[in-house]
C-alpha cells in the first residue's frame, strides 16, 4: 500500500507537471501557426483583390505585343531586302 501512495506521488509531483509543460509548448506552437495562418489570409485576401485589374492589362498586352511583332516583321522584312 505504501508503494502504491509513492507511486500516485510521483505520478503527481513528477509526471503531471512535465506533461502540462510539454502540452503548453505544443499549444504555443499551434498559436504561433494559427497566427501565421492568419497573416496568410489577410495578405492572400489582399493579394486577390490587387488581381481584378489583370484581364485589362492582359488585352492591353496582347495588343502591344502584336504591334512589336508587326513592326518586327516589317524591320525583318526591310533587313532581308537590304542583304
Amino acid at each position: 500500500m505504501v508503494l502504491w501512495w509513492i507511486g500516485n506521488a510521483v505520478l503527481l509531483f513528477v509526471v503531471f507537471p512535465v506533461v502540462v509543460a510539454l502540452l503548453n509548448r505544443v499549444l504555443a506552437a499551434i498559436e504561433r501557426i494559427r497566427w501565421a495562418v492568419d497573416d496568410i489570409l489577410a495578405g492572400g485576401v489582399t493579394l486577390i483583390g490587387q488581381l481584378d485589374p489583370v484581364p485589362g492589362l492582359l488585352a492591353e498586352t496582347d495588343s502591344t505585343v502584336a504591334q512589336v511583332a508587326a513592326g518586327a516583321t516589317r524591320y525583318a522584312g526591310s533587313v532581308a531586302k537590304l542583304l
